[in-house]
Parts: structure tokens; sequence; C-alpha cells
């Protein structure tokens, strides 16, 4: 399996992607060697002086052609739908540290590293932070949210008008509240956005985050033309139970699931892309074309890449 695109990812191979050049090269190999053409490095939340040096350690990845981004998942999360994300990161949006990130892309060499953020839309600044990150050319990504339907509907058709192109969600279903017939919250929202071709859909589809049969009502909802498969892989993928870490956090896999050992939160994936792929056709059922549409042209329009 070949030519898959992977937005959203943290590491294989025992290395987080960020914390040295090295690793980060390991991790993206891993991935290579399963079958993903184009990747995008994931951050998770931490302090500022952190994640300026992860993306100058990323940036020249970028440059080269290792990587296809960076992904900055984070700090601007609501602490109740933090998930894996240390609470001691996480900060109120701020567009000066948007700006001071690009900036240390630049200076390292890859001035469009950045390709897209995750943020809760109902924080205070959301509204100018989403301004900074489209003029920066950086796509807004809700997730790790409580906000409200109305909230979510509002900010996802902010984006699309603003960046010309569809918003993003951040793993959909995971780092939110569940869908309620009484209130539908920001999976109720998304659905909704993503029909009328205002949003595309991050799905996780390792067997682990998300159900077959959800994963199924999806496609068949929205089309996989809205759907963007991702892995959330982190460092422990391609090795096997254990202890790693996950940014400033201690996770413990077991049986292949990867959970944090404070509240037991999932703490991303231990699958490579072509893994969930695999996942989608065999157990959840999903057309193989539609699959694929999914794992490869969707998430390049999501980002606004060619290929």
């Amino acid at each position: 399996m070949t030519g898959l695109v992977d937005i959203h990812c943290h590491g294989a191979a025992g290395a987080e992607l960020g914390d040295t050049a090295d690793g980060s090269r390991a991790a993206v190999a891993h991935h290579a060697a399963a079958g993903t053409h184009r990747l995008v490095a994931s951050l998770v939340s931490a302090p500022a002086d952190d994640l300026v040096s992860r993306v100058a350690t990323l940036a020249p990845l970028v440059a080269d052609g290792t990587l296809a981004g960076i992904h900055l998942e984070g700090p601007f999360l609501s602490h109740g739908r933090r998930g894996a994300h240390d609470p001691a990161a996480l900060a109120l949006p701020d567009p000066a540290l948007v700006e001071r990130l690009a900036e240390a892309a630049a200076l390292a060499g890859a001035p469009d590293a950045l390709r897209h953020m995750t943020f809760a839309p109902e924080l205070p600044g959301a509204d100018p932070l989403v301004r900074t990150l489209v003029e920066l050319g950086i796509r807004p990504s809700v997730g790790h949210t409580e906000a409200d339907a109305a909230t979510t509907a509002r900010t996802l058709a902010e984006v699309a008008e603003l960046q010309g192109a569809p918003a993003l969600v951040t793993h959909l279903f995971n780092g939110m509240p569940p869908l309620h017939h009484r209130a539908g919250g920001p999976v109720a929202a998304a659905l909704a956005a993503a029909a009328r071709g205002e949003a595309l859909l991050e799905l996780i589809t390792d067997g682990v985050h998300v159900a077959p049969e959800v994963v199924r009502m999806v496609f068949d909802t929205v089309g996989p033309q809205s759907v963007v498969l991702v892995s959330d892989a982190m460092a422990a993928t391609g090795l096997g139970d254990g202890r790693y870490r996950l940014g400033g956090l201690e996770v413990e896999v077991t049986a292949g699931t990867a959970r944090t050992t404070d509240t037991g939160s999932i703490a991303g994936s231990t699958s490579t892309l072509a893994d969930c792929v695999r996942w989608c056709i065999e157990v959840a059922g999903i057309p193989e074309a539609d699959v694929l549409t999914a794992a490869t042209t969707t998430p390049l329009r999501a980002l606004g890449l060619t290929g």
C-alpha cells in the first residue's frame, strides 16, 4: 500500500516527532516503509519555548521534503477535553505565539512549514487567533473542545469563508463531548458543516478510537471527499507494549492501546495509516476506493497541498 497522506502523526519507532532531528527522521522512515508517502508531524501542547524548539527541529525536515509540514495540536485547547495533553501546558489563544512559531519555521528554512493548528473555539481570543492563522496560511482545525453546536458551526463557517476552503475538524468524536440528541455539540455541527462542504473531518480508524458502525455512518453521511483518515500515531508505533512518553506525559501501551498513566486517556494510536486503511476496509466494511480517497486526495485538499 503506497501513496498515503497522513496529516496527524506524533511519532514511531520509539521517537516523538520534534524531539530530535535523527529520531524524527527515523519515525518518518517507519511510516514511509508502511506506505505513507507524505506525513505531517504533529506537536502536542507544550510550553512556548519548547514548541519553538520543536518547530525549529522539524522545519529543516520540511525544507528538504522529509515532512509535508507541521501540525500544532495545541496549546489552545479545552482543559476538560485535553485528552493526552499536559494540563500545565494549556493556554488561552495567543496570536503572538503563533507568529513566533511561524518565524521559527522561517528562520529554519521552511516559511510554510506550519500547515494546521488545533484549537478550541470557545476559548477567549479564538476569533483573532483564527484570523491570524488564516493570514499566515495555517489551516485552523477545531478540536479538543467543549464548544456547543452553535459556536462550532459559526467557527467552521467563518474559517471556510476566510480561507476560501473547508475548515478542519481534529479527530472527530475524540477530544469533544459525545453526540447527544438533546445537545448535538461539536459532533453534530461538524457533520452538518461537512455535508455543506464547509468542513473536512479527521477520523482515527485504528480500531480503538471510533467504532466501525460510527465510521460507516460518517462515510455514508458526508462521503469520502469530506473524510480525512489519520493515524494519530505516537512513539510506540512499530514497537510494542510498554512505557513511553507523549509530550510531558507518561503513557502505558497495553495490547496495542496507548493511555496516559495519570488519567487513562487514550494517548494517540500505535497504528500506521496503512493499518488504519486496512481496518477501515476489512472491519468497518468501507469500499476500498472510498477509503483510499480519504487517505490520499482528501488529506491533500485539507491542507491545500498538491500531489
